[in-house]
């Protein structure tokens, strides 16, 4: 009798994440729906960040190994800073052009492997990876934590190289007329990066750098996988995009997990969720309004103060998780009852899902937005820099999801007596279709990821398009 024939190794896969919460998450959710449907993931790693693999690993560990590489210094970056939490005020950009250092020592790690890596899957900030995929015969394919009309403008900005006329101020309209439904943004709307690489604010190295990254995701890359779902963003995804090459995007979310039971996605909360949830419970079915702005934005004083305001006018009960920012003196007291104050990481996910929670006051990150979005809780949108300005238009304007509570950008102080009249308003009569809006776009989303769904599909062609590359 003939011995049956050994089966074929699992595709191995190269995974690059760039080392930012807002980017590291959304794609070890997606390793995590790789290593379910059989494929063998490596992911590179620093240190400092190994820490954040550690979920993956432990639920995955036949399927996902952790490749740790020391992380490049650079002289303008504090010694031992591998995560941009660490960041200071303009070193962002700095921080990308450091770690592609790692290219490499990458490529001879994967040059070295017994089993060949077939398809490398790389933050868009990565896009150094594109040209290595194609030094060690594999498909480069770019992850993008942002979302399809996001991921469009940034690539067009710096392919265009737009610029605008000397006589302009920030107002300056840029129209995408490429885009469907020619959006358009002003110029202290697109990337604060990009405007400073344009105005030769960076350092000349560091620009190009930073441009060449999304020039190799158009010009190398396979195809773009975006943590998006057609429901949402279907008009740009039901046909090739010329700003973004006319490549292929496999839209495939969203990709996070229904749960946080341990409120700690991301870091340790600074409040258990079983508390959260206790205190939550005292309040009626979408009265409460949460309120976070990322990982990254730490608000000034002068906002703070507008911010808080703005809540104790109000009346409205509050969640807000100030991260690492600062509440003006006696507020807390003030509002003590109907108005809790975080001081560090929250978890969100259970935040959101709880049913006391009505609102969600944001600063538009993809992350926070899909959270929301598949909780089922409408947004006030303040959208403060990065992709967030696109994603706020995508919400209030095209998802009806979402209303404007500031447009002012990172350090503008609004007027804590609209901002408490858009608090009230929202939660109020007036709010009720956005909330019945928001509802019905959460369960497109559970659609999505569900088999039978659009996103299902898509990870589904994705996982047997990488098998045959073998």
């Amino acid at each position: 009798m003939e011995a049956a024939p050994t089966p074929a190794p699992a595709p191995h896969v190269l995974v690059v994440p760039f080392p930012a919460q807002g980017h590291a998450l959304p794609l070890l959710d997606f390793v995590a729906l790789l290593a379910t449907r059989g494929l063998r993931l490596s992911v590179v790693t620093t240190p400092a960040n190994l820490q954040l693999l550690s979920p993956l690993l432990a639920a995955h560990p036949a399927a996902v190994r952790a490749v740790t590489f020391l992380f490049p210094s650079h002289p303008a970056l504090p010694p031992g800073l591998e995560n941009t939490k660490g960041c200071g005020p303009g070193q962002f950009p700095t921080f990308i052009h450091a770690f592609a250092k790692l290219r490499e020592p990458i490529l001879a790690w994967a040059r070295a492997q017994p089993d060949p890596v077939v398809a490398v899957v790389a933050d868009f900030f990565c896009g150094w990876t594109q040209p290595l995929a194609r030094e060690i015969g594999a498909a480069g394919i770019v992850f993008s934590p942002s979302g399809a009309l996001g991921t469009a403008v940034m690539h067009s900005i710096f392919r265009r190289l737009v610029r605008r006329p000397g006589d302009s101020d920030d107002g300056f309209t840029v129209a995408f007329p490429a885009i469907p439904g020619e959006p358009s943004f002003q110029w202290r709307e697109l990337l604060m990066m990009y405007a400073n690489y344009m105005a030769g604010k960076l350092e000349e190295q560091v620009g190009e750098s930073v441009r060449q990254n999304f020039l190799w995701n158009l010009q190398e890359s396979w195809g773009f996988v975006s943590n998006t779902f057609k429901a949402l963003e279907g008009r740009y995804l039901d046909q090739p995009l010329e700003d973004l090459a006319l490549k292929r995007v496999w839209a495939v979310g969203p990709v996070a997990p229904d749960t946080d039971a341990a409120g700690a996605r991301g870091g340790e909360a600074a409040v258990g969720a079983a508390d959260l949830m206790a205190w939550l419970d005292a309040f009626p079915e979408g009265s409460v309004v949460y309120v976070c702005f990322g990982s990254q934005a730490v608000l000034t004083p002068a906002v703070a103060a507008a911010l808080a305001e703005a809540l104790e006018r109000s009346a409205v009960p509050f969640v807000w998780a100030v991260g690492g920012g600062v509440v003006p003196d006696g507020f807390e007291a003030r509002v003590a009852g109907r108005g809790l104050v975080v001081r560090g990481w929250a978890p969100q996910v259970a935040a959101l899902r709880h049913a006391a929670v009505g609102w969600f006051m944001t600063h538009c990150g993809w992350n926070s937005t899909l959270e929301a979005v598949a909780a089922g809780v409408p947004m006030l949108a303040w959208p403060m820099t990065g992709d967030q300005f696109f994603d706020a238009r995508l919400l209030v304007d095209e998802a009806r999801v979402a209303v404007r509570a500031c447009a002012g950008g990172i350090g503008f102080v609004p007027d804590a007596g609209e901002l408490a009249s858009v608090l009230a308003d929202a939660t109020g009569e007036k709010g009720r279709d956005m909330r019945a809006r928001a509802k019905e776009l959460a369960a497109e989303a559970a659609r999505a990821v569900k088999e039978g769904g659009s996103s299902y599909a898509d990870l589904e062609g994705l996982v047997q398009e990488i098998r045959r590359l073998r």
